[in-house]
């Protein structure tokens, strides 16, 4: 199927406002706290949706898809339990965040544990960013272009897409900066949400609006969102135990997501932002889980499941639609890799330069920022077309967090939440947890010798380094106390619950939190 002209127009249309946004705001990036934190000046509408469009990325959209087509809806967990994450974020972590001032996650680590913690962090979070959000973003976006233009190619066109997309992300990236990245993440989320939303719509009219025929030839269990302990896809214990602590990886130690919340101009607009992320997060159950489970029985010899999405669009939409979709796919494709080229060229600059060159000026400072995010594309454009050897673009994401983020999560809640762990032994601790990981992976994914679901291993993993982190701090000698810990342990300043002059009590945070947490319940109770 050929790409029609209007589609091509409206795709054009796109990208010719996402370049209008690039240059209006690079005239006003002169600094690096503007290039990488937006000035601190984000307010709750542009956290929110910008949120919500990072995370829906490409290969979200796609692995999404997928995953639902083959297992069916309860991959969704990973969509409406960022809900729950982003509430717990809100209460218990912002406050510390935005209190401090920080501009990187990593920042947060030293000042509680100590340096080596803070380089140990980054450069895993570097490592995550490239080879797993940057280039997954980029392979996910070929693969459905490559499926568009060239339909019955096979793949073969991926190397000129990805380099294609990583250049306009990495131009517009590089010039306006966390900015630009967020006010273009406020088009593409709508984007996003009209064009999936309207492709749920049209599959649902093939079954004629009908819920009965639309999961009549369905698997028993499509529609289910708790799944039994020996479900390949998502075991309830691991929905319990695992999905959560992904999550709370993903959007409050990723600083690709969390630089939102640091962006922010107070703790307020930071709060409220996050309850609209994670109100957000509620929809794509029902515009990009739901539709894609019910193409299990309109294409049902779909060999590779990652051609779910694209498949639905190219055979079911009209032209125009098809047009408004795919510029929704640009969007998420630009959304991920201009984020995650941002935060890893944030980190290297506020985490490893500047602080051997503290006398570095505003504008020299925002130019080596500009460098990094130009040399992160290349590496990632390199990698991205390899993940094809890899089964499934869900399995390559998830599976490879579960093993390298948990040890980082249990460390992080147990320093939070208790002030007797000290430096010496939070070093320790995920030294000692990563190498019990990387044990484990090669005795699992790699060998199969444990057959152990990696959301399960998730888990065990955060819990055994909590535990590491506990008993060292006890038996190791303690280095001299860190000045600045008591800022970032439990609790934060106790802060006042008086409401600002002309807020209603809709704005308040803890309101719209206890809305979320009920749309979650809601959605439980439905599709349990």
């Amino acid at each position: 199927m050929a790409v029609h002209p209007i589609d091509l127009a409206i795709i054009a249309a796109y990208f010719l406002i996402v370049i209008g946004i690039g240059v209006w705001v690079t005239r006003q990036t002169k600094s690096g706290d503007d290039l990488f934190l937006a000035g601190r000046t984000l307010g709750v509408g542009v956290i929110g949706f910008s949120l919500f469009a990072s995370n829906i990325s490409a290969q979200t959209l796609i692995g999404l898809a997928g995953d639902a087509y083959k297992n069916g809806i309860a991959v969704s967990a990973y969509e409406w339990m960022a809900a729950l994450i982003l509430v717990f974020t809100a209460i218990f972590v912002l406050p510390f965040f935005m209190r401090t001032k920080i501009s990187t996650v990593p920042e947060f680590m030293a000042r509680r544990f100590d340096k080596r913690v803070r380089v140990y962090l980054s450069l895993i979070t570097i490592l995550l960013s490239i080879v797993i959000d940057t280039a997954g973003g980029l392979y996910a976006g070929a693969l459905v272009l490559d499926r568009l233009f060239y339909p019955g190619a096979g793949g073969d066109h991926l190397y000129p897409f990805v380099i294609g997309l990583a250049l306009f992300a990495g131009i517009y990236t590089a010039a306006g900066g966390l900015k630009a990245v967020v006010l273009t993440d406020v088009l593409q989320a709508v984007i996003l949400i009209v064009g999936s939303a309207a492709l749920a719509f049209i599959v649902f009219g093939k079954f004629d609006f009908s819920w009965a025929k639309a999961t009549a030839a369905l698997p028993e269990g499509h529609l289910k969102l708790i799944k039994p302990i020996d479900d390949p896809g998502l075991p309830w214990p691991g929905l319990i135990v695992g999905v959560p602590l992904l999550g709370f990886y993903y959007w409050t130690m990723n600083q690709y997501i969390i630089q939102r919340a640091l962006g922010a101009k107070n703790l307020d607009a930071a709060r409220r932002g996050a309850m609209l992320g994670g109100a957000l997060k509620l929809l794509p159950l029902f515009i990009m889980v739901l539709p894609a489970a019910f193409a299990f029985s309109l294409l049902p010899d779909i060999g590779n499941a990652d051609q779910v999405f694209p498949t639905l669009v190219t055979d079911l939409l009209p032209v125009g639609l098809t047009g408004l979709v795919l510029a929704g796919l640009i969007a998420a494709i630009m959304s991920s890799v201009d984020s995650t080229l941002n935060s890893a060229s944030t980190l290297v600059t506020l985490d490893f330069i500047k602080p051997r060159k503290p006398d570095l000026t505003p504008t020299q400072t925002a130019k080596i920022g500009r460098i990094c995010t130009f040399g992160f594309m290349a590496v990632a454009a390199a990698w991205a077309p390899q993940i094809a050897n890899f089964p499934g673009l869900w399995n390559y994401i998830q599976a490879t967090f579960a093993y390298v983020t948990t040890p980082l999560v249990g460390v992080f809640l147990v320093g939070l939440f208790w002030a007797g762990a000290h430096a010496r032994a939070g070093f320790w601790a995920l030294v000692v947890g990563h190498t019990t990981a990387a044990i484990l992976f090669v005795l699992g994914p790699v060998l199969g010798v444990i057959s152990i679901h990696f959301t399960i291993m998730a888990g065990i993993l955060a819990a055994y380094s909590a535990i590491v982190l506990v008993v060292l701090s006890h038996v190791m000698p303690k280095v001299a106390p860190n000045p600045d810990a008591e800022l970032f342990t439990w609790p934060p300043d106790r802060e006042s619950a008086d409401m600002r002059p002309g807020e209603t009590i809709w704005s308040d945070y803890r309101l719209q939190a206890a809305g979320v947490v009920l749309g979650v319940a809601v959605m439980l109770a439905v599709f349990w």
